[in-house]
Order: structure tokens, then C-alpha cells, then sequence
């Protein structure tokens, strides 16, 4: 993974599980924390999928969240300290939108692993990212909210055409 990549991957995967956040424990956070920091993993690794990509998202920077907070209803504070939430500015729309899409459609999620992995990303093996194709119980448990299709589907559908486009290159479309 470029480096350049992890502000992006850090800040949205922050921002997926602050929005949707785990029900139960520390472990409960743990586990929905993983889960999130894959899905924006592989939505990055799609989105960016060269060091070009990345470079050129380092120099114009992702756009921050606050789109993604008024569709959701999280908005910050117009009083709050403005360098706690520095971190925000990191948060990738389209990253955050492809990876709630691969969070809440496990036959999505297993042909965006598979697309990056021959793309040269990762191992391509599916213990990489398990979490994100093949959620145990105690996962799904653990980020109910942040796997609800219902609950998502604001996020989900802002890119999801994108999303379905870098998935099936070379498709014909139909006008």
C-alpha cells in the first residue's frame, strides 16, 4: 500500500465507525474498528489504485467529511474546537461511500478483494481481509450498525455507480 494512502484509510475508517458505531465493548470496538479499516482498505486500494492516484490525492487533498455528516446527521458542532476534528479533513467521500457498499454486500465485497488483488495489492488470499468477505457472528454482532444496508444505504448509493463501474471494466452499457 502507498503510504500515501494511510491519512485517507485511517481518517475514513474513523469516520465509518464514529458514525456507525459498535454495539457492545472494547471488543466489540476492536472488531467493528477492523472491519471498517478493511472495507476503506480495499475502497482505497480501488479508488487510488497507482502511486500516481495517490500522489495526486496527497497534493489535492480527499474533501473531508462534512458532506458525508449532513447526509447522515452527524453533524459536528459549529463551536467545537476546530483541531480536534482536524482528522476529518482526511475523510475520502468516495472511499467512505464504496467501502459502506462493501460492508453491507458481501458478494461486492469479495470482487473488490479480488479486483485489487489483481491489481497487485495484497496477498490476494482471503484470510487478508476475512473479516470483511466473511464476517463470523461475532463480527456482525459487533458492527451491527455499521453493516445495516438500511442504515448505510445514504452513504452506499452517493458513488455506488462508480463503485460498480471500477468493478466491471469494460462492461457495454445499454442506452
Amino acid at each position: 500500500m502507498p503510504a500515501d494512502l494511510s491519512p485517507v484509510i485511517a481518517a475514513t475508517a474513523q469516520w465509518l465507525t464514529r458514525a456507525f458505531p459498535a454495539s457492545g465493548g472494547a471488543l466489540a470496538s476492536a472488531l467493528c474498528e477492523v472491519q471498517a479499516r478493511q472495507a476503506v482498505t480495499v475502497a482505497a486500494w480501488l479508488r487510488y489504485p497507482t502511486e500516481t492516484d495517490a500522489a495526486l490525492l496527497g497534493l489535492l487533498g480527499p474533501g473531508g467529511a462534512a458532506r458525508l455528516d449532513w447526509i447522515t446527521g452527524a453533524d459536528a458542532a459549529a463551536d467545537d474546537d476546530p483541531d480536534a476534528h482536524a482528522w476529518r479533513t482526511w475523510v475520502d467521500e468516495v472511499v467512505a461511500s464504496w467501502a459502506a457498499g462493501l460492508l453491507t454486500d458481501p458478494e461486492l465485497a469479495a470482487r473488490a478483494v479480488a479486483a485489487v488483488a489483481a491489481d497487485g495489492h495484497g496477498t490476494g488470499t482471503p484470510a487478508e481481509f476475512r473479516r470483511l468477505v466473511a464476517p463470523d457472528d461475532g463480527d456482525r454482532r459487533a458492527a451491527a450498525l455499521l453493516r445495516h444496508p438500511d442504515l448505510l444505504a445514504p452513504v452506499t448509493e452517493l458513488h455506488r455507480a462508480e463503485l460498480l463501474d471500477r468493478l466491471h471494466p469494460g462492461r457495454t452499457l445499454i442506452a
